[in-house]
């Protein structure tokens, strides 16, 4: 099913949706660095499949505004990802969020659970600690400026190098270095670093939701958030379901899409059943 894209005006900013499909509402969340259409193929496939997907520029990124002032901390990421589903007319979702995406649903759960019908998390930061070194990492990358850079950083989180090309990095390059961006992506990068560790929402998701309304999706090559936090995040949210889609990196909805939906749809139709 073929999806719209249209600007949306959330907490004053604007943002871009991407939208398609009728019934149950799951809202999709990108990652640091990245933007909604990376998640499109899959709200067109979730489309044909009986469900309303949506997706939506983080500020900072896409063609989401840049302030100066913008949101960049994840509470602050969680009250906007509340505001898209006001501003849409959603009183309650599933929630999917991909890194630092999957930690801003995650808050944004434990603000609003009863909004929340189950979480899908994908590569998650924010559930548990994680590694000083997997932060600067992370915060390295997004700062990248030149083109050449984003063949590497692009490489770093897709499996399979025959992915990364040229039209891809060129793309990435253009919007990730549009004006405002990378200073937005900096304070996010800055925040990881250092404050991200006041948020963490392992706890908080455990004594709110039972483990049958969370899933947990992780790509075994995973070499921006490993495995180890994967199943480190399994044992802190009380055991919920761990799908390992292989010859997958940091993105397993785009490498292996019918791996990756055949984890999600079941969990969808158990969550609104």
């Amino acid at each position: 099913m073929q999806s719209i894209n249209y600007p949306l005006v959330v907490e004053g900013g604007t943002t871009r949706i991407i939208e398609a499909g009728q019934g149950p509402a799951v809202l999709l969340a990108h990652g640091l660095g990245a933007r909604c259409d990376r998640w499109r193929s899959t709200v067109e496939r979730l489309a044909g499949q009986g469900f309303r997907a949506i997706t939506y520029d983080l500020p900072g990124h896409g063609f989401a505004s840049k302030e100066p002032d913008g949101p960049a901390t994840v509470p602050a990421l969680a009250s906007h990802a509340l505001g898209v589903l006001d501003a849409l007319g959603i009183g309650e979702a599933v929630l999917v969020g991909t890194s630092l995406g999957a930690h801003i649903v995650g808050y944004a759960a434990c603000r609003a659970p009863a909004r929340v019908r189950g979480l899908a998390l994908v590569g998650a930061l924010g559930i548990v600690p994680i590694e000083r070194s997997v932060a600067e990492t992370i915060s390295r990358n997004v700062r990248a400026r030149e083109r050449a850079q984003f063949v590497g950083k692009l490489n770093f989180v897709l499996h399979d190098p025959g992915l990364v090309t040229d039209s891809f990095v060129e793309e990435e390059w253009r919007m990730n270095t549009a004006p405002g961006a990378t200073e937005a992506f900096g304070r996010l990068g800055d925040y990881l670093t250092g404050a991200i560790e006041r948020d963490y929402v392992g706890d908080r998701l455990r004594s709110l939701f039972p483990a049958d309304r969370m899933l947990l999706v992780w790509g075994e090559e995973d070499r921006a958030v490993p495995l180890a936090t994967g199943r480190a995040c399994q044992e802190a949210l009380g055991d919920p379901q761990l799908a390992l889609i292989p010859d997958s990196n940091h993105c397993p909805y785009l490498e292996q899409p019918a791996a990756f939906d055949a984890a999600l749809l079941p969990f969808l139709r158990r969550c609104f059943g």
